[in-house]
């Protein structure tokens, strides 16, 4: 029996981990250690997540989430260090490029336990996003890298990493995994669309949360303000980040559309399944938008999914707000392409089972 120890700490984790977990249910040669680190600790951010998708209740849970970087991946080390010690696995599964990642990865290093990444590759190359540091430096202390795409498997062969000793696959995208198995799921469970009154492809489904974005008035008032413009013709239904929320009042802006507390799984799939077109600086909305044949408008000025942008899937419009109105209206009436070509066969949490037992 083949003992991993996966870390995770937030929303997009909890996803990711929940389709590989519910394979490793069905392989029944691993045996998996949960750790949550509480990087996302409310309930519409951690929660919910857990009872809606079947997550086995976490064997560690921290409290970690309201100190800077260096203080939150330097206690998140801490108590992942124990943990490994205590439980001794062969391997230290983790998620995307976050603190909770890097943390998990830095740890199970230092102790010589092989760390396995999944979502290994990606790359921005904009190095001021904290999230572009970490996937970096837990791909260089991976032992097993489970890239979503070719993309990404190119990124780590220029920069040397496919060494005898390392495992360098295209899994595919766990992600996909997870929106085909809990679409069917969301359809039954989610009224949220009848709760708001909204119709089917009648409205924008936005999004936006990231520090580079939430922490610069400019960027923050832009993309207000682009919303609400939008807001004068099209019903825009928006989740608010509580990060978004925070700086929105410290900043002392306004937004003039259907602002709403952050939702569920099953709700945000139901609200993607049926909205017109995505705004959103998520990139995990970005691949989603596209797993549900929806444009997408980006609100960065880097993607690591940059198939979807040189496909015409998305558009990357910054927070700039003349680009964002311009890329609505590009889009709008424009049909989408069919076709689930980049992410694999939905099949990919299966085959990190089989090289996770290897």
């Amino acid at each position: 029996m083949t003992k991993v120890l996966t870390v995770i700490g937030t929303r997009p984790q909890f996803i990711k981990a929940a389709a590989v977990a519910r394979a490793i249910k069905q392989h029944g040669g691993i045996q998996e250690v949960l750790l949550h680190t509480g990087q996302h600790y409310d309930d519409a951010m951690s929660d919910i997540f857990f009872r809606e998708m079947d997550l086995p209740k976490p064997d560690y849970h921290f409290s970690i989430n309201t100190s800077t970087h260096a203080t939150m991946t330097a206690q998140m080390l801490e108590g992942i260090e124990q943990a490994i010690i205590k439980e001794k696995p062969d391997t230290v599964l983790v998620y995307g490029d976050t603190n909770s990642t890097l943390a998990g990865a830095l740890a199970a290093s230092k102790l010589h336990v092989p760390v396995a990444h999944v979502e290994a590759g990606l790359r921005s190359f904009y190095m001021d996003m904290p999230e572009e540091v970490n996937r970096i430096l837990t791909d260089r202390l991976s032992t097993q890298l489970f890239c979503p795409t070719e993309v990404a498997m190119q990124n780590l062969k220029n920069e040397g990493l496919t060494e005898p000793d390392r495992l360098v696959v295209n899994t595919g995208d766990v992600m996909y995994d997870a929106a085909l198995y809990y679409a069917k799921q969301s359809a039954k469970k989610s009224d949220i669309v009848q709760k708001l009154g909204l119709k089917k492809d009648g409205y924008l489904l936005a999004t936006f949360h990231r520090a580079e974005n939430t922490d610069n008035k400019e960027r923050l008032e832009a993309i207000v303000k682009a919303i609400n413009t939008l807001a004068k013709e099209h019903t825009i239904v928006l989740p608010l980040h509580p990060r978004t929320r925070k700086m929105m009042e410290q900043f002392h802006l306004k937004l003039n559309c259907m602002v709403i507390d952050p939702v569920g799984y099953f709700d945000m799939l139901s609200l993607l399944q049926n909205s017109h077109l995505v705004l959103t600086d998520s990139g995990g909305l970005q691949k989603e938008a596209y797993f549900f044949h929806k444009y997408c408008i980006i609100l960065r000025d880097q993607t690591e999914w940059v198939e979807l942008t040189q496909a015409g899937c998305s558009v990357l419009a910054g927070a700039v707000k003349e680009h964002i109105l311009h890329g609505v209206a590009n889009m709008y009436n424009k049909q989408f392409i069919n076709g689930n070509i980049f992410y694999g066969n939905g099949k990919a949490s299966a085959l990190i089972c089989q090289h996770l037992v290897k």
